[in-house]
């Protein structure tokens, strides 16, 4: 029987003796379990029943109702309000709470705290030690020992006697006992170059050893007989016992004696030393690395061997005397055509089958050619000439497929020349339908087409606002797009896919002490008429400036050798500059295709690279140089002029002083 106290709230297990005729009167076994157990579902899951409005069945057979579902309000009043709901559990075969006895109760917390849930009962009784570590007189048995106990054992006999006879005959030697390992001794005296007297943590202490800084010698102020010049006067001998001792130029004053026997002690030698232990505390030193190089070259990157970064120009496939005097702008047309279009100092323009080098067509301008690019829309046989008259035409090239020409043609004659006002005049040649001429303000040293082929922009030699100036097809009208200026504009050129402009700038250096990189490179929103960024070109004066077929790159060359990519993703300073021009470049062509691009120069050669420009932002682009080309000859200062790659080949093609176009190949 299980009560509890009410005093102090522990549990009392009483046993009670129950008599024989208390257990058989019939109502004895009767339980409260048992009157529970109404449902004759038998072994079977209560969850079949949840779809269901009763829970089973009684033993008439009759349904017995599933309870009402209490809501979260009702429970939380109920759990407030019933002292006794922490006892209660619900029973799912009936669908009622019971109440938990003591009994019960008790039981839980036995089990849940590890005990016998068995009420009352003790895992402790006490038993009789019948085996104990006591020892007594008598033994437990009294049978004999065996013999086996107390004769040696001959297979012990056996193996001790070969263990003596392998002593005997040398085979086993015994075990030396170990010695105390003895502390080795410092040997102070030692010489610190013989290693053999050094442990490997001593060796590298002595190679890592640092030496102290050297301290400072002595100079004529700190002599025994310095000269009169460096003697202290009054006022200075003064001025030097008043300041502070770390204002002090010297420590001491300068004294004179006759002979060096005359010289007293030096009270102040253990502050000397002092200081001197201070320095070397506080002195800062610092470990230099020696590199072991066995030659110059490991200093060198590696590169990729040029094999693995074919195809790309290698052999002079022919050379041609193209004009009289310098040649002085390539274009190719972009239909593919196998045209190439020259311009050069003697006033012609020249149409090249590049097949063949036969010279298909002369344009006569009667003034030299200063710039010359086709037009990029494929549909239209469409170039741009500027020449050093102030004149800029648009020549229908007439050669190639009919349809294509007929269309440029079509198209100019279309153009609403003098219908919308602008400060360019615009003007349709009568005796040649297929050429427009603007009458420009100054002489044009550059004509850039937009990569769809309806705007072109054009830079003028003088150092105004005026200079650039943006033209448009289907309107047929000019405008200038910049009101200040500045600084002199050297290059011009189109983004490829947003609408936006690069202006290379060399500002006027009106200090004593010119700027080490005076150029810079603008960006401009031609669409919002607003500065985007300002680059900075890291080189004197900029030449030429070229954009990738995404615009995301900027190639820029100088007159002082160097050669910059810009990514303009990246930062507002060059990617990588680069120097392998012996002089002036002139000209950059970038491959529309291939991952190709040169560099021209006054060197007499053309300098090819891989440039391997990757849309991951992850990977760095890669540029190596693998190849040098020259075939020109230098006239005065000047070389190679232009250069111009295939539009779908490894072709490149190089304009000269000279006056020849030639042509490389792989």
């Amino acid at each position: 029987m299980v009560t509890i106290d009410d005093a102090n709230g522990t549990l009392n297990v009483k046993s009670e003796e129950i008599t024989k005729e208390e257990k058989e009167q019939p109502d004895y076994y009767d339980s409260s379990d048992e009157e529970d157990l109404r449902n004759t579902i038998g072994n079977i899951p209560v969850q079949w029943y949840d779809d269901h409005d009763h829970i089973g069945y009684d033993l008439d057979g009759s349904k017995i109702d599933k309870p009402a579902a209490k809501g979260e309000i009702d429970a939380f009043l109920q759990k407030m309000e019933d002292p006794d709901y922490w006892r209660k559990v619900l029973d799912k075969q009936t669908g009622k709470e019971v109440v938990l006895s003591e009994e019960q109760i008790a039981r839980i917390h036995a089990l849940t705290s590890g005990k016998c849930p068995t009420i009352g009962y003790n895992p402790y009784q006490p038993f009789l030690d019948l085996y104990s570590q006591d020892t007594s007189i008598h033994p437990i048995d009294n049978r004999e020992a065996r013999k086996s106990e107390f004769t040696p054992s001959k297979d012990e006999m056996k193996q001790v006697a070969k263990l003596v006879y392998a002593i005997k005959m040398g085979w086993l030697k015994p075990r030396k006992p170990k010695e105390p390992k003895k502390k080795p001794a410092y040997d102070l005296w030692s010489d610190e170059g013989e290693e053999k007297s050094h442990t490997r943590s001593e060796m590298s202490r002595l190679r890592q050893h640092i030496p102290a800084p050297k301290m400072k010698l002595p100079n004529h102020v700190e002599s025994y007989n310095p000269p009169e010049e460096y003697l202290f006067t009054e006022e200075e001998q003064q001025k030097w016992e008043e300041d502070e001792p770390e204002d002090r130029r010297i420590s001491f004053v300068p004294k004179k004696y006759d002979s060096l026997r005359r010289v007293p002690a030096w009270d102040k030698m253990v502050q000397d030393r002092y200081d001197r232990c201070l320095d070397l505390y506080l002195a800062p030193r610092q470990m230099k690395m020696k590199l072991q190089l066995k030659d110059h070259t490991d200093l060198l990157p590696d590169l990729p061997n040029p094999n693995d970064l074919k195809p790309f120009p290698t052999n002079l496939a022919y050379i041609i005397p193209a004009h009289i005097g310098q040649v002085r702008a390539l274009s190719f047309e972009p239909s593919g055509t196998e045209i190439v279009a020259s311009g050069g100092e003697d006033g012609d323009v020249k149409l090249w089958s590049i097949g063949t080098g036969r010279c298909v067509k002369t344009i006569s301008l009667g003034s030299p050619i200063t710039s010359l690019a086709f037009c990029p829309n494929r549909e239209k046989n469409l170039i741009a000439v500027a020449i050093e008259g102030m004149k800029v035409y648009l020549i229908n090239c007439e050669v190639g497929d009919r349809l294509q020409v007929s269309a440029t043609a079509a198209f100019i004659n279309q153009l609403p020349i003098g219908v919308n006002e602008s400060k360019i005049v615009w003007k349709r040649t009568e005796k040649n339908h297929g050429r427009i001429t603007l009458n420009m303000n100054t002489e044009i040293r550059q004509v850039v087409w937009h990569a769809k082929g309806d705007y072109l922009a054009t830079l003028g030699n003088v150092d105004v606002p005026e200079a650039v100036v943006i033209h448009q097809l289907s309107t047929a009208k000019s405008q200038t797009p910049f009101s200040k200026k500045k600084g002199l504009i050297r290059s011009i050129a189109f983004a490829v896919t947003v609408p936006h402009i690069f202006i290379a700038t060399q500002r006027h250096i009106r200090r004593a002490i010119p700027s080490l990189f005076p150029s810079y490179i603008r960006v401009y929103d031609l669409a919002k008429c607003g500065l985007v960024k300002k680059l900075q070109a890291n080189m004197q004066t900029v030449s030429i400036m070229r954009t990738d077929n995404t615009g995301e790159n900027l190639f820029v060359g100088g007159l002082d050798r160097r050669f910059s990519w810009m990514d303009l993703q990246l930062s507002t300073r060059p990617w990588r500059t680069l120097k392998h021009q012996a002089s002036a470049i002139r000209d950059i062509s970038y491959h529309k295709r291939l991952p190709l691009l040169a560099t021209a120069g006054d060197d007499q050669q053309s300098v090819v690279y891989y440039a391997k420009i990757y849309t991951d932002s992850f990977k760095d682009n890669e540029i190596v140089p693998v190849k040098r080309l020259g075939a020109h000859t230098k006239l005065g200062d000047q070389c190679v002029l232009s250069c111009e790659w295939h539009p779908t080949r490894a072709w490149l093609i190089t304009g000269g002083a000279d006056g020849r176009i030639a042509l490389f190949s792989h």
